[in-house]
């Protein structure tokens, strides 16, 4: 249950720093905002697990969150081309 809900909190900060790097205002709310944000973190920590060999650091993993932060940003453009939100 600790899991899930640590997944959630990264998501919301992962989705909330995607909506910051993003030009304009983004025209849904906090909870597509969470579940953009979860989607780009599993999808950052599987592109770099993909790349990297590293495994585990020890500490901030500040590219596995660079990764992740831009693919939540290009599911967020996504979600407004799909919806029509501007």
């Amino acid at each position: 249950m600790g899991q899930i809900i640590g997944t959630i909190i990264f998501g919301a900060v992962i989705g909330i720093l995607a909506r910051l790097v993003l030009p304009g205002k983004q025209q849904y709310g906090m909870i597509i905002t969470v579940v953009l944000g979860v989607a780009g973190a599993l999808i950052g920590y599987w592109v770099w697990g993909a790349i990297s060999d590293e495994g585990d650091t020890g500490g901030i993993d500040w590219i596995r969150w660079i990764i992740s932060i831009a693919a939540a940003a290009v599911l967020s453009i996504g979600y407004s081309a799909v919806t029509g939100k501007k």
